[in-house]
């Protein structure tokens, strides 16, 4: 059984986008390099023939693993979830409370972490500690470089 992910708008939109090239563009891409190794003779001593056919398999492999992500996706409508606590898509201001060092994280689906814009993984150790907790709480979170204590100070959507 699959697991339910829970996406903005604008990661949803991301994926299908991303499906519907790989099915495509992807598609004609790997078949134009199939055809051209199979124009250059004898197939069974052509490398280049047997690295376009395994592009083709690791290509199609991605495609049915792309199609089973969007089918178990769901959009979240955050005008309708709770500010009171962390959840899913928050964006949560945390203090370090051994340096005072403040960070802005955003909560999203593996697929659309992305730490430079500010987006962690819901399954990172930081928003698994983050998660069901409210403004003004002090967490400790288990993190590579040891254990960090964290205080929330402020939960958006």
């Amino acid at each position: 059984m699959t697991e339910v992910t829970y996406y903005t708008q604008d990661g949803l939109d991301r994926l299908k986008e991303e499906l519907h090239h790989m099915k495509t563009t992807g598609r004609q891409q790997i078949s134009k390099a199939i055809a051209e190794a199979r124009d250059k003779g004898d197939l069974s001593e052509n490398a280049e023939y047997d690295a376009a056919k395994e592009a083709q398999g690791l290509h199609e492999a991605k495609i049915a693993k792309l199609a089973t992500t969007l089918s178990t996706a769901r959009l979240i409508d955050e005008s309708k979830l709770d500010t009171s606590k962390v959840l899913a898509l928050s964006i949560v201001k945390i203090k370090n409370v051994k340096n005072g060092a403040t960070m802005s994280y955003q909560l999203v689906a593996e697929s659309e972490a992305d730490l430079k814009t500010g987006k962690i993984s819901v399954k990172s150790p930081i928003a698994k500690g983050l998660l069901g907790k409210s403004v003004g709480d002090k967490i400790e979170i288990q993190v590579p470089a040891g254990m960090i204590e964290f205080e929330i100070l402020e939960i958006t959507r």
